[in-house]
């Protein structure tokens, strides 16, 4: 077996989406060849709720698929299929926007005014970019979780891990999709197949994850036997993105670290990205948002 290395950590940058909602984006809207098949990745955890009340009104997506994981407060969201649900703490939301979907999601805050979660945007290969939409609407109760023997706890959103499946079916790009929460001071090694692009996005505690290949200016700590001293203790909102290998390897720091560990096999096909929208080429986005002006953008079910 051998250890992913990491390519790069990067830290979060504050951005407004919607209504004026107020995230943090660790990737996305620039070349993101690195991480497909996947497009974007926003954090949208807030406390305070004048940043996420507004929400994101009535938008269209087509050619991807958008992924939601919300971990406090709750998502109140519908479509132009009729469809209307809430995603509540612990619940996971992945919609497939295929040919075109109309839809909008207004978070709520709990009773402490907390609004914590994520999305994820997956592209859609070419022969899938004009499929029907759906929704595949998952409540946290039916997310496997295996305890390891050492407390290390993981939820399995998509995927197979450690002989559990992901409730999630019927996704193009084989994604695995895994909430990870390893104790304090733990080693873990975490398998992860090697023909897929893969990274981690820490969202709790801190840690290293052994063989960081650039320099940063944070907080060091020994992670072990004498090759691992260079490991970089990251915290809060750091994104890791990691090169080839069969296996992930951290450590926690003294708080314990809780983190995504994301991957997914490469499209490899050309991208046209405008907005919401991704088509292969600009003839197809351009089409698009002709039809989005037009009144026919949605196709009949």
């Amino acid at each position: 077996m051998s250890i992913r290395p990491t390519i790069r950590i990067t830290d979060t940058t504050p951005t407004i989406e919607g209504a004026g909602v107020k995230i943090q984006r660790a990737f996305g809207f620039k070349d993101t060849t690195e991480f497909d098949p996947f497009l974007l990745f926003d954090d949208f955890r807030n406390d305070h709720p004048s940043n996420y009340r507004a929400g994101f009104p009535w938008h269209p997506h087509r050619g991807i698929e958008t992924i939601t994981y919300v971990l406090a407060g709750s998502v109140d969201h519908r479509d132009s299929l009729g469809n209307h649900g809430n995603l509540n703490a612990g619940d996971v939301q992945w919609m497939t926007a295929g040919g075109g979907i109309l839809h909008q999601e207004m978070p709520q805050g709990d009773e402490l005014g907390r609004m914590h979660g994520f999305q994820l945007w997956a592209n859609l290969p070419a022969t899938l970019k004009m499929t029907a939409p759906r929704y595949q609407d998952v409540p946290s109760r039916d997310i496997p979780e295996i305890i390891d023997d050492d407390g290390t706890r993981v939820r399995i959103v998509c995927g197979d891990f450690w002989g559990k499946t992901g409730p999630i079916e019927g996704v193009s790009s084989d994604p695995r999709y895994l909430d990870v929460r390893v104790p304090p001071g733990h080693r873990k090694r975490l398998p992860v197949n090697r023909e897929r692009h893969a990274f981690a996005y820490v969202f709790a505690g801190t840690g290293s994850f052994r063989d960081a290949s650039t320099p940063r200016t944070v907080q060091t700590e020994p992670a072990g036997p004498p090759e691992n001293l260079h490991a970089h203790l990251i915290g809060n909102r750091s994104l890791v993105l990691f090169d080839a290998g069969d296996e992930v390897v951290v450590q926690a720091g003294e708080n314990g670290i809780s983190f995504l560990l994301v991957s997914g096999k490469p499209l490899e096909e050309p991208v046209a990205w405008l907005g919401p929208i991704v088509m292969n080429t600009q003839k197809e986005l351009t089409q698009a948002y002709r039809e989005l002006r037009n009144g026919n953008f949605i196709k009949s079910q």
